[in-house]
């Protein structure tokens, strides 16, 4: 649908305008244009022609002047774990840091993830975690998770539902603490799929994972400097094709997290063709780095699942992304610090895998993918807003900048230059894996619902209202 500034269309009630953003250009994911942004009452009232609207109408109205600068609606992370435990290590952030590091980035909406512990129970994880969502400078949802099927799993995923979470992550990978069998994926996908929700998944072949871990280690290769080798792309592909054939035999849809590699997004690409409802997230560090990083000084600060990967690779990915097979762009947040990266970087499998990033999504994707490689504006906005929104049931709440939408808004400085430095970030950690790098375009100002929180690189708004967002039931007709 388009939102041309034509008019005001207004919500059900006559809510008095609050807020004013003049003068910049809005971009949703299918019209861009100059408009100036009426918001009251925390949501979007209505895009009007520039001057349009005068404040002199309603006496205390604020203004934003965006004179020059992006309007673009607030960035919805898709894949952010937040204060996460995986072996013997806790990533550092709560969500009071993890959502005040994504609004200085121009992210107004996370997703998170309750992913339960060996014995712990998929809703009462989910139950704690969606408490945590009030501790937040933004908005939040969550992902469910589920290991092992049992008679209690069909009820657990019916209540997720009714709570408003109906995406639920599995793992082909991480024997003995997160990963599920075949059979477990295909029960749940099942299940989901008649509860109008969705299987997210990382996919990794862990046996070939584990056998070339063995050869690494009979060979001296283990360490960090080694992780590349460790986790080969083949068992990222040869898992992809596995859960896409499961998909296909229960008519399920399925969204693959964090793909590295051209040939998985090919394979998903190939099934929708077929009529899968099957989906593709790249993450950020994936479509900027690659695994030279794992020869300089810090090798241990880069291990992440699936790893790094070659040059040729990075560029095939982004390929993939620029001819229009990719849905979404996430983080992959992760928030630990250089002393737990480095207490085990002798061997890669007992590691915490995972880099920080929630902070840094956007801007760099902007610099590296707008503004060197050519995506179009609506597109970036698509990858990293909307699309988010839509497969994770928030649309049109979160995503676009229309009448009735919260009022999340990030006013972009597209010529803007900044080198990045951990110093200056927000992220509890003391380091970023795009320590030193120059990008272009900065998210300057942030409104969240309705209230300017960041402003030239303050924090103008401290107080947490963020809110746990139930996810609608993903249509059968969705396409991204």
């Amino acid at each position: 649908m388009s939102h041309h500034p034509s008019s005001i269309e207004p919500v059900a009630s006559a809510q008095p305008v609050d807020l004013v953003v003049r003068g910049g250009t809005v971009v949703n994911a299918d019209w861009q244009g100059a408009a100036d942004v009426l918001i009251g009452g925390g949501k979007v009232l209505g895009l009007v022609e520039p001057g349009a609207y005068r404040a002199v109408q309603a006496p205390g109205t604020t203004e934003l002047d965006a004179s020059g600068r992006l309007v673009l609606p607030g960035g919805v992370d898709p894949h952010c774990h937040v204060g996460f435990t995986s072996g013997d290590f806790t990533s550092l952030d709560d969500y009071r840091q993890a959502t005040t590091a994504a609004v200085f980035g121009g992210t107004t909406t996370i997703v998170d993830f309750a992913i339960p512990r060996p014995g712990e129970n998929p809703a009462d994880v989910a139950a704690a975690q969606r408490a945590k969502a009030a501790q937040g400078l933004c908005d939040s949802a969550l992902h469910g998770c589920v290991v092992e099927w049992d008679d209690t799993v069909p009820e657990q995923l019916r209540s997720l539902a009714s709570d408003g979470i109906v995406t639920v992550k599995m793992f082909t990978t991480y024997r003995g603490e997160t990963m599920a069998d075949e059979k477990t994926i295909l029960n749940v996908m099942t299940t989901l799929r008649d509860l109008g929700g969705m299987v997210v998944i990382h996919c990794e072949a862990d046996h070939i994972i584990a056998d070339t871990q063995e050869r690494g280690e009979a060979a001296g290769a283990i360490s960090a400097g080694h992780h590349a080798g460790t986790r080969p792309e083949l068992a990222e592909n040869a898992s992809v094709a596995e859960i896409l054939a499961i998909a296909e035999s229960v008519s399920a849809p399925v969204y693959f997290v964090h793909q590295s590699t051209p040939e998985a997004v090919d394979l998903v690409a190939r099934a929708r063709g077929r009529g899968v409802r099957a989906f593709t997230e790249t993450v950020a560090h994936h479509l900027v780095l690659d695994d030279s990083a794992y020869a300089g000084p810090h090798p241990e600060r880069f291990v992440c699942c699936p790893p790094l990967r070659d040059a040729g690779t990075v560029a095939g990915l982004r390929s993939r992304l620029l001819m229009g097979q990719v849905a979404t762009i996430g983080s992959d947040h992760c928030c630990y610090d250089t002393a737990q990266k480095e207490s085990v970087s002798h061997d890669v499998r007992a590691m915490p895998n995972g880099l920080p990033g929630v902070e840094t999504r956007m801007p760099m994707i902007f610099s590296e993918l707008v503004v060197k490689g050519g995506l179009p504006m609506g597109r970036f906005v698509e990858l990293l807003c909307a699309n988010p929104a839509r497969l994770n049931g928030l649309y049109p709440r979160k995503g676009v900048i229309a009448p009735g939408s919260d009022a999340d808004l990030a006013i972009w400085n597209p010529t803007a230059t900044r080198t990045v430095h951990s110093t200056a970030l927000h992220m509890a950690t003391d380091y970023t894996p795009y320590e030193g790098m120059q990008v272009t375009g900065w998210p300057e100002t942030v409104v969240v619902g309705g209230r300017p929180v960041v402003d030239a690189g303050r924090l103008l708004d401290a107080e947490p209202r963020g809110r746990h967002l139930r996810s609608g039931p993903l249509s059968r007709s969705l396409v991204c």
